[in-house]
């Protein structure tokens, strides 16, 4: 891995900064919000022409927020833990007043009338929303790489790529450019960028984080630098919203104890899951630092159980061609200038899903339930499930997919995708890195609901991880 450049570090102590740091300076007056997001905005300007972490920078409402949160702050009057706090939202988390593409130059322009769920949730809490971050074209890629955005870029090395769809978010949390990013996942894409970049994660329970567009699969969830962040971020976005009509009774959940200190593996029964069946074939690096993280648990009284493979080739070629008749409708609806206008790679992988009969489509369908179902047994019994997030580490940042240009389908997600059909919940948290320096996230997924067993053992595996396993920037924290 290229050695990171001066031009990309970050250029002031108060970016990068955790929320807890920040909301500890605004207490005691050693800093103030309006004086974070300037460092925070100087910065990007200092260093996003290489990152391109944004899609939107809202320099102006990002002021007014602060500015008010700095009053408050002045009055010792706080509205909550995230008061001041700058954050970031993915594209597709509409919000009043910015136009979201869904990352494609061939995409009808959305605008909206309301914040979505989460913008609205941290607008209550008195966050600071720097921007919206980049997605590839319609967030159906595994890469930064995006028609109307570019090519976003890993602020650890911007020859790789920060992985996707949740691109930006992913950029952003690596920048330092906020506490918190929320992305979105049908398939992996909070947690690919997580372990391609060295942050933590959690994709959460289906219907857990209301969303204002729910969808087989898909979820919302947060990316940060530390396990701490992510469950800081839960206790506000996981409050109810009544747009989404798949969304789980709201529960009062103590997020923060999650992260407390405590003894959180002993007796806990943990399978281990190194092949998953199907697609790419796991990097040797990959499996070993998986299996030593198996190992830490192990030694840690856990009772640690391998478990066989229980993905099929056949469920990721079902699922790649569901979603290829699902994103062949939205893309039949365009112009013929705006369907060129789509990234080539997007136009092929599109085009196969155009003469799919209704009776596949159906049958692809009922095979996405047997694999959820197939999930949820292979995975019964057991307080997690220990595996890769990715097959592999980081590719090149150009590449839309981990093996480049040609069309396989979904063959590098068989261990993240298994959750979003099954509604899982799980999480991703840096356990070492390639010979050449390249991230490695190990994926902790857990019984449909128990989000807050997930995020205990994620917080534990942080704290006990070997040294070696610690991303530069969480080293000293």
């Amino acid at each position: 891995m290229a050695e990171t450049t001066g031009t990309l570090r970050g250029a002031t102590t108060d970016v990068g900064a955790s929320a807890a740091e920040l909301t500890e300076a605004y207490r005691t007056g050693e800093t103030t919000p309006s004086a974070v997001l300037e460092a925070i905005l100087e910065d990007i300007e200092a260093r996003n022409g290489i990152i391109n972490a944004f899609s939107d920078i809202t320099a102006d409402g990002a002021r007014a927020a602060a500015a008010v949160s700095t009053q408050r702050w002045s009055r010792g009057e706080p509205i909550s833990d995230l008061d001041g706090v700058p954050v970031t939202v993915k594209e597709n988390m509409k919000r009043v007043g910015v136009v979201a593409y869904s990352g494609s130059l061939g995409a009808v322009e959305e605008t909206t009338e309301r914040d979505s769920p989460i913008v609205e949730r941290f607008t209550e809490a008195g966050a600071v929303i720097v921007g919206s971050t980049t997605m590839p074209d319609w967030g159906m890629l595994s890469s930064g790489v995006s028609s109307r955005h570019g090519v976003t870029r890993s602020p650890l090395d911007p020859a790789l790529t920060v992985g996707g769809s949740s691109s930006g978010a992913g950029a952003a949390a690596a920048a330092g450019w906020g506490a918190i990013h929320m992305g979105s996942d049908i398939g992996g894409s909070v947690r690919l960028p997580a372990t391609w970049l060295g942050l933590a994660t959690l994709k959460p329970s289906e219907g857990r984080i209301p969303i204002d567009t729910p969808y087989l699969g898909r979820a919302a969830g947060p990316i940060a630098r530390s396990v701490d962040e992510v469950a800081l971020a839960m206790a506000h976005v996981t409050r109810p919203d009544s747009r989404d009509y798949t969304s789980m009774p709201y529960q009062d959940i103590a997020w923060a104890a999650c992260c407390e200190s405590q003894d959180e593996v002993r007796g806990k029964r943990i399978a281990l899951h190194t092949e998953a069946g199907a697609g790419m074939a796991v990097d040797p690096e990959v499996a070993a630092t998986v299996r030593a993280a198996g190992e830490l648990f192990a030694a840690a009284g856990a009772d640690v159980v391998e478990i066989p493979a229980f993905v099929h080739e056949a469920d990721l070629v079902d699922l790649d061609s569901f979603w290829r008749v699902r994103f062949w409708r939205t893309y039949s609806k365009l112009d013929a200038a705006a369907r060129a206008a789509a990234l080539p790679f997007i136009q092929e992988w599109v085009m196969k899903g155009a003469d799919v009969p209704g009776s596949e489509a159906l049958r692809c369908y009922d095979g996405i339930g047997s694999f959820r179902a197939r999930t949820v047994r292979a995975t019964e019994g057991f307080d997690a499930v220990l595996s890769p997030v990715a097959p592999q580490a980081a590719f090149p940042a150009e590449w839309p997919m981990p093996w480049g240009f040609e069309d396989r389908g979904m063959e590098h997600i068989a261990f993240t995708v298994p959750y979003n059909m099954s509604g899982q919940p799980a999480a991703s948290v840096n356990a070492g890195f390639t010979s050449d320096g390249r991230s490695i996230g190990l994926q902790i997924a857990g019984a449909r609901f128990d989000d807050v067993g997930v995020l205990k053992l994620a917080k534990w595996f942080e704290e006990h991880r070997p040294t070696s396993a610690v991303p530069e920037f969480a080293q000293g924290v």
